[in-house]
């Protein structure tokens, strides 16, 4: 957490305040003077602001702390802008029922994260209907953001309203789900949470999770569905910091967790894997921001024209066999490759739990019946019958690949899970073992789509283990526009 003098560097909004009400000693406060002289003192502050976040970034600090600390920018900007509405331009001293309102932060604005150049996203809620001077409020302080040149995405709600429209709506449900009070009215912001956390998301949570997931699945599908593309999308693509905050609303939605770190506490990940949660959070952050500043706008996309800018930016030099940039690109398409194994990981002890204390209903997994050493299919996907499968007998990390792929069934969760961690098993000796060798030939040589077979292995780490000349091309790229995959995934294609 930045120190209170740091993020008095940013904005002070006490001086701004001050500075505010000054405005309006001999002035009227609704005169389009005024207005124009608040307008201009808010645009410095938010600029100057703004500038020195930049300037502090491109110094070295990270992108979490830069998007948090653009976030509380954007706060300390409305919260003045409020203050001073509500006391000189639509003083209101004794509210009707009606008449109160809360400001809501929602979705990435919610949880306190913004890129450089996010939307604010906004929830005006009220108590039941409009009312003239909630009118008068809301449009005051929307014409003030958009002026100030702030992409503003905005709604304005009952709590009836939230509720009806987070049954019927997935994105809303989640934009709601990280909804954080500005200010206004805090009893009308409680009943808003209560009657959220009752009606919508008690006993939905199965159907929360599969809603989510199938989001994640398509998504990926419009996008690529390949994590080594040349050109990745560093927010939505597969591997990408959306998949990441999927895990996180699927936790707070199902167990309430108010932070990463709670996933800990939560049994869905180990601290050993919290610790790759956050490095790859951080890192793909430190991207996003960069791709921002250089654009000028929006940009999710690492172009290939972006690439090496970014690759200097981030300090990869060049090496004896590798540009720096290409240096820069594997270490992306390894975090991303880790978001993958983190998100099986994450699946797999989510349905383990739910299965054990039947929260989730599964549907149509079918009768589980044993297939042969140790390996159970269950609802068309292959699992282990016990934890200690692997190490027991690392050939089986082959085995369950091949006969996943002779019997055409997926590879459950809970078995990929194990073999991430139990990777080092795959050492020389494995690699010098006549059955492991055999099963590898028989995988590659086999009629049975063996592209879907070595994707999965190596999506698992365990051919890049296996066979280590194989290993070094994860995930390393080409830089130039004749390749449009790595070059691990242009081996397997």
């Amino acid at each position: 957490m930045e120190s209170i003098a740091n993020r008095r560097a940013i904005i002070d909004r006490r001086q701004l305040g001050g500075a505010l009400e000054e405005l309006v000693w001999d002035a009227d406060p609704r005169s389009p003077a005024v207005r124009g002289r608040v307008l201009e003192m808010l645009r410095q502050q938010l600029d100057a602001g703004q500038a020195e976040i930049r300037r502090r970034f491109e110094v070295g600090a990270s992108g979490q702390l830069t998007a948090r600390s653009i976030s509380f920018l954007v706060d300390q900007i409305l919260l003045s802008l409020h203050d001073f509405t509500l006391a000189h331009v639509y003083p209101l001293s004794n509210p009707t029922a009606g008449e109160h309102l809360a400001v809501v932060a929602v979705g990435g604005y919610g949880r306190g994260e913004m890129a450089p150049h996010s939307d604010v996203d906004l929830l005006f809620l009220l108590p039941y209907k409009q009312t003239p001077w909630g009118e008068q409020m809301v449009e005051y302080l929307l014409y003030m953001l958009w002026d100030l040149g702030l992409k503003v995405g905005h709604a304005t709600r009952s709590v009836d309203e939230c509720v009806r429209l987070s049954h019927a709506d997935i994105t809303i449900r989640t934009a709601l789900l990280e909804a954080r009070l500005l200010f206004g009215d805090k009893p009308l912001y409680s009943e808003f949470r209560k009657r959220y956390q009752s009606e919508v998301v008690a006993d939905t949570g199965p159907d929360f999770t599969e809603a989510k997931l199938a989001e994640r699945k398509s998504r990926h599908l419009r996008l690529g569905d390949s994590r080594y593309l040349v050109e990745p999308n560093i927010k939505d693509g597969k591997g990408g910091l959306r998949d990441l905050h999927s895990l996180y609303w699927i936790a707070k939605y199902v167990y309430r967790v108010d932070r990463v770190a709670d996933l800990v506490e939560a049994g869905l990940l180990t601290a050993a894997e919290l610790k790759r949660f956050a490095k790859a959070e951080e890192f793909l952050w430190t991207v996003r921001c960069h791709l921002h500043y250089r654009a000028g706008r929006a940009e999710e996309r690492l172009t290939f024209d972006a690439q090496p800018d970014l690759g200097k930016a981030l300090r990869f030099a060049n090496r004896a066999g590798a540009k720096g940039v290409e240096r820069f690109m594997k270490r992306y398409y390894l975090v991303a490759k880790e978001v993958g194994d983190l998100t099986r990981i994450f699946c797999a002890q989510l349905e383990e739990q739910h299965k054990r204390k039947k929260l989730f209903r599964l549907p149509r997994l079918g009768q589980r019946r044993r297939v042969e050493d140790g390996f159970v299919i269950e609802g068309g996907r292959i699992d282990v019958e016990q934890a200690k499968v692997f190490a027991e007998d690392p050939v089986r990390l082959l085995r369950l690949f091949r006969l996943a792929q002779q019997r055409d069934v997926d590879i459950h969760p809970r078995a990929l899970k194990l073999i991430t961690r139990n990777l080092s098993l795959i050492d020389n000796k494995l690699r010098q073992d006549p059955e492991a060798n055999r099963l590898f030939l028989e995988i590659l040589c086999s009629r049975q789509d063996p592209e879907i077979a070595l994707r999965r292995l190596n999506e698992a780490g365990v051919f890049g283990r296996f066979v280590p000349d194989f290993g070094r091309v994860v995930a390393q790229m080409q830089h130039d526009m004749y390749h449009v995959y790595t070059v691990d995934e242009h081996s397997i294609r």
